[in-house]
Formats: structure tokens, C-alpha cells, sequence
């Protein structure tokens, strides 16, 4: 099949205009070519004009401390940890930020390096306040470490003996302690250069200067939109999700409640980090095991809930569809938006507010689980739904904010209780005394046991677009996917460019499948019909699809774009274990797409437990009366969302 693809941007990478001076030029000093030699610690290396003594010395593999350096940041240079001594220079300089133009000779462990590494060290902790063994970064905090290494044994400078800042936890997702800010400005380049969002700058000047936000306010009332990627770069424990593990704790020692847990399939290739282990390596099955041990009653599989939200987005995008091109209805509202990322929907919101009808009304998949086990779930086991405790496992600071919007309440009562973090969970599996990565597999439960490939990959940037393009072509084609694409792999949705933009061309069509009839009498009106999608991830790379849609770009003429809040897609979520860099987030994705070719059913639609639901519970079928009360939201004409 011909696609056209237009890959945008690169995975982290914001507009010129906003990133720094020097990483420009660094960039176009390599882009010349030009070959230098250099010695660190006595060791020759010949790198392009322009790279750091920190990349070089990586080359090397000789370690220079960290703290203001992200791989996933622009450079800023300002704790100055990385200080190295350069022959023939009278003062040390920072090697993150020092681009390599002439043929140098660094040494990077002298005594002078290491005694000014230690005093910056000492001045850091002076300002520093809290208790390490209460932070929540204790065991996994860089300052911390860089102490250890550097043998800081006492405070030779005094240490802040009170609080200078009250603790932000005005917000669902994200709680601020600037008493432990170090000032190394991470944040305020995630939020600036990486995310656009701009929450967070550098406040005042000299002994005064702190990270805060627009006029000091807590972060539920600025555009924060909860995505936590501040906190997965934050080095300290400045910045940490709002965590309410023990109120979970408290729910499962309850023997009044009925606790139950779905796990989206994110934390699954994520978790054992948090155990020692490499980076994508699954711990699906055995993450089962644990959940039961740590004392829940029931383990579900977001999946399952990931399918149903790819019926009824997609049966959605058709209708939409039908009423654009058979009823030719000016008022037909497209592209349509994916609405499972609510990091995506709070900066729709904020920023391009003009643009909320676009979102697809389908509800995230955890929220859709939450509507079906306070409502389906409860009446087949006769449980009280005033008893059941709903939690969702993560890898997402933002869910913690979606599941307490006031609309996710259509069983009648709170759909998601409590949601958790994948770092949250590791704590309370270690809580519970148990060594994750050696317990036995078991399965998740049933009903809701039955899962497919389709919803294993929205882990990923465009997952949720090749699971849809699964469901819906062979829905209207009659055809298999592996016809279009082989082994039903869509590979040129998956990536890590910005944006993506694909064409697939519906040249034959097919009889109308019983699930979908009471819509469509036929596809004839598609026949012929060129299907244009679009992938994005992270909002800096959406803001660009925005503006491109709102210019008459190529992206306003799709009829469905997948839009994800963090870099990689959930894979990178806020709520994921640290550290997070593109090589980490590659090693996950691989570990979803080799979960996704491990499932027997690997498309939506053909997931038995999701047609029973249908059978049973949601008779009028996909986007009917019974799906629209539960599993959609709706607008008010202001835009916000209601019930």
C-alpha cells in the first residue's frame, strides 16, 4: 500500500528560538565536519568541531559528574559539578558546556577538579534542607550520591536548620518542596524548552533566586497540565508525585472494600528498573504475583479497557466521518483528536481552547474501567459499588488529576479511586517485602482478563493510531490487516520523530460487520477514500501540529490524530522510573512491541471479553446509548466537560 510520510521534528528537540545560544551553535559547529584531537586523562579521542569535553570524555568512558545535564535538555552549564581543568587555562571549566574548537588537554580528577567539585558540593547541601531518610528520593537521589562519591561527610558550611519555602501540594499530580531545590534549572528547561508549557522559571536574583511559578502561585491554579516530566528530571526530591499510597494501604486492610487494580501495560516495561534491572525488560505476569501478595483482590489489564477505547474512538472517527462526506455537514468537527492522554487534553485546554470539539468524547482507558467495574463488574458478582476501591496503575503523574475530575463520575460514584505511579507501586511491592523480578507468572483476572496486542502498544508514541488503523480498516475493508501492512505491524506510525503524517488509500471495501450495523448500512460513500492520520508526542512537537492545523498545514487536512503529553508516549510518562533518556525509552518500546507479537489476538475487535460487554451490558452497541452514558464525555458550549 503507498503511504506518504513526513516525519517533524525529533524526539525532544524544541523551536530554535527557544532553546539555547550554545546548543546552536554547537549544533552547526559539528554540521562543518571538521575533525579535532584531544587527550583527557591522558587518553586520545578525535571528535567533530564542536562536541563537549563531556561527549568526548563519554566516548572515553571516563565519568565527569552531573547535575544541571539532561540528554533530553538544552545546555545550561550552571552547577558547575562537571568542572575540569584545561592545560594552559588559568581557571577550570564546565565540561557539559565547553565546546572542543583546537586541539586540547583536559584532565578531569586533579586535586584542583576535585576540591572545587567538593566545595560546590558543600554550598549545595548548605542550602539544601530536609532529611534525606524521609525524602522520597532517598537511595535514589543524584546530590546525594555525588556526597557519597565525593566522601562529604559533615556540613563545612552550616545547612539550612529551617524551611525557607511552604510545600506546593495544591496539585493532584505534582507536589513542590523548593527546600530541596538545587537550583540546577531542569525543571524550568523541561517545562520551557521541552514540554512549552512554561510553568516553571527562575525566579529573583542572586541569593534570592528560586524555581517557582506566574506570581508565586500553587500549581493548581497556573497551566500546569500535570504531565510530570519535571519531576522525572528533577535530581533531588524537589519535585515528586502527590503520593497516596498509604490512603491504597489503608483501603486493602479494609476488609469492607473490595480492592481492585488494572495495570496499563506502560509500567509493565518500566518497573523493573526500579528492581536493578536493564531497561525493557517485562515484568507483566509477574507484577500479577505481586499485586495479589501486596493484597488485592482483583488484577485487571488496562489493555482490555485500551481495546474498548479503540471500538468506540474509532466507530466515533467513522461517524464522523459519514456525517463529513454522505450528510455533508458543515458542522462535522475534523480531525479528530485522541482524548486518552490527559496531559494532551489539560494543554488543549489552556492553550488551544478553540479547538476542544475536535477531541474524540471517548474517555481514557482507565476511566472507561473505572465506569465498567462500578457498574458491569459490580452487578455480575453482586458487590456494592460503594465498596469497591478502584486503582490504576499508571505510568502517568496527569491520571492522578483525570480521575478526579468532577465529569469521571458516571457509575455514580468516583470511576478511579486512587491512581498510582510506577514508582509509587515498586515502593509499596518493596513495602511488602517482595523481590519483584523472582516471583512466579500468573495471569490477570477475569472478566477482564482477555486483552490483545492492540492494547499493549499504546505504551507507545502511535500506538493508539496503529491500534485504530487495525480496527477500522478491517472493518470497512473486510480484509486483514497483514493484507495492508506486514504481520499487522504499522511500522510507519512508530518512531520517535515528533510528528508523523501517513496517507492509506480505502481502494475496495467490505460488507458492514454485525458490531457496527446499526450505524452503517454500507461503506460504499468510502470507497475511493484517502485516510490521512498523524502521530505526535510531547506537547512542544504538538503545539508545532497545532499551529500547522491552524495555518491550513498538512496536518488540517487528517481526519484522526493521535496526540501524546510526553516524549515517547506513555513509555515516558511522569510517572516512569528515573533516570529517563531516549535510549531508555527505546529500550521500552522495544519491550511493548515484543509483548504486542506475544498475543494470539493481536486487533481490538476480535477480543472476545470486549464483544461479550457488548452482548451483555452495552446492548445498543459501539458509541450507544449505554457506551455514550459511561465511556464518553460531552461539551458544554464553553468547552469544558460534563458528564
Amino acid at each position: 500500500m503507498d503511504k506518504e510520510l513526513q516525519p517533524i521534528g525529533s524526539e525532544t528537540r524544541a523551536p530554535a528560538s527557544q532553546r539555547s545560544r550554545t546548543a546552536e551553535l554547537l549544533k552547526h559547529a559539528k554540521a562543518l565536519g571538521k575533525e579535532i584531537d584531544v587527550s583527557i586523562d591522558g587518553n586520545s579521542v578525535t571528535v567533530p568541531l564542536g562536541t563537549t569535553i563531556l561527549e568526548a570524555a563519554r566516548e572515553l568512558r571516563i565519568h565527569i559528574p552531573t547535575l544541571c545535564f539532561h540528554e533530553d535538555l538544552c545546555l545550561a552549564g550552571v552547577c558547575r559539578i562537571c568542572m575540569v581543568e584545561i592545560e594552559g587555562q588559568r581557571t577550570l571549566q564546565s565540561a557539559c558546556s565547553y565546546p572542543i574548537t583546537a586541539p586540547i588537554r583536559v584532565s578531569t580528577h586533579t586535586a584542583k577538579v576535585r576540591r572545587a567539585r567538593r566545595h560546590v558540593l558543600d554550598l549545595l547541601l548548605a542550602s539544601h534542607h530536609g532529611e534525606c531518610y524521609i525524602c522520597t528520593r532517598n537511595g535514589h537521589c543524584e546530590l546525594q550520591a555525588l556526597a557519597a562519591e565525593y566522601g562529604v561527610d559533615l556540613f563545612r558550611f552550616g545547612r539550612a536548620d529551617r524551611p525557607r519555602y511552604a510545600i506546593d501540594a495544591s496539585s493532584h499530580a505534582v507536589v513542590r518542596d523548593m527546600n530541596k531545590c538545587i537550583l540546577c534549572r531542569r525543571c524550568v528547561r523541561t517545562c520551557i524548552d521541552l514540554q512549552e508549557v512554561g510553568v516553571l522559571e527562575a525566579l529573583h536574583r542572586g541569593q534570592h533566586t528560586k524555581v517557582g511559578t506566574f506570581m508565586d502561585k500553587p500549581l493548581a491554579d497556573v497551566v500546569c497540565i500535570n504531565c510530570g516530566q519535571c519531576i522525572n528530571r528533577c535530581p533531588t526530591g524537589a519535585l515528586r508525585a502527590n503520593d497516596l499510597t498509604d490512603e491504597v494501604w489503608e483501603a486493602i486492610d479494609d476488609p469492607a472494600k473490595h480492592v481492585v487494580i488494572q495495570t496499563a501495560p506502560s509500567p509493565r516495561a518500566g518497573i523493573g528498573e526500579c528492581f536493578g534491572l536493564e531497561p525493557g525488560r517485562p515484568l507483566t505476569f509477574q507484577m500479577n504475583t505481586a499485586l495479589r501478595r501486596c493484597g488485592f483482590d482483583r488484577v485487571f489489564d488496562t489493555n482490555f479497557a485500551a481495546d474498548l477505547t479503540i471500538i468506540e474512538e474509532g466507530v466515533e472517527l467513522l461517524l464522523r466521518l459519514q456525517r463529513a462526506i454522505v450528510e455533508r455537514d458543515p458542522a462535522a468537527v475534523l480531525p479528530q483528536f485522541t482524548s486518552c492522554s490527559p496531559g494532551w487534553v489539560k494543554y488543549l485546554e489552556h492553550f488551544f481552547p478553540d479547538y476542544l470539539p475536535h477531541l474524540s468524547t471517548a474517555k481514557s482507558p482507565q476511566q472507561m474501567f473505572g465506569a465498567l467495574i462500578k457498574t458491569y463488574y459490580a452487578r455480575t458478582n453482586r458487590l456494592d459499588p460503594k465498596n469497591i476501591v478502584t486503582v490504576a496503575l499508571m505510568p502517568c503523574s496527569a491520571k492522578k488529576f483525570e480521575c478526579n475530575r468532577p465529569e469521571m463520575c458516571a457509575s455514580g460514584f468516583k470511576d478511579i479511586d486512587y491512581g498510582l505511579t510506577t514508582r509509587e507501586l515498586a515502593k509499596m511491592i518493596r513495602e511488602a517485602g517482595i523481590d519483584l523480578p523472582k516471583l512466579e507468572k500468573s495471569d490477570f483476572d477475569n472478566p477482564f482478563g482477555t486483552a490483545t496486542g492492540s492494547g499493549v502498544i499504546f505504551g507507545a508514541t502511535g500506538g493508539v493510531m496503529e491500534a485504530a488503523l487495525r480496527t477500522v480498516l478491517e472493518l470497512v475493508t473486510g480484509q486483514k490487516i497483514e493484507n495492508f501492512f506486514a504481520h499487522a505491524d504499522i511500522v510507519p506510525l512508530r518512531g520517535f520523530e515528533g510528528a508523523r503524517y501517513a496517507e492509506v488509500p480505502i481502494t475496495k471495501v467490505g460488507p458492514v460487520p454485525a458490531l457496527v450495523r446499526h450505524l452503517f448500512p454500507d461503506w460504499n460513500w468510502l470507497r475511493g477514500a484517502t485516510l490521512k492520520v498523524g502521530v505526535c508526542h510531547g506537547t512542544a512537537n504538538a503545539k508545532r501540529v497545532m499551529e500547522d492545523i491552524r495555518d491550513g498545514g498538512r496536518f488540517s487536512h487528517c481526519h484522526f490524530i493521535e496526540f501524546m503529553a510526553c516524549p515517547g508516549g506513555c513509555l515516558g510518562g511522569g510517572g516512569q522510573p528515573t533516570p529517563t533518556s531516549p535510549a531508555i525509552r527505546a529500550a521500552r518500546a522495544k519491550a511493548i512491541y515484543s509483548e504486542d507479537h506475544a498475543y494470539s489476538v493481536r486487533k481490538s475487535h476480535e477480543n472476545p471479553a470486549i464483544l461479550r460487554v457488548y452482548e451483555q451490558f452495552l446492548a445498543a452497541g459501539p458509541c450507544g446509548h449505554e457506551s455514550h452514558e459511561l465511556l464518553h464525555t460531552a461539551y458544554t458550549r464553553r468547552g469544558k466537560y460534563i458528564a
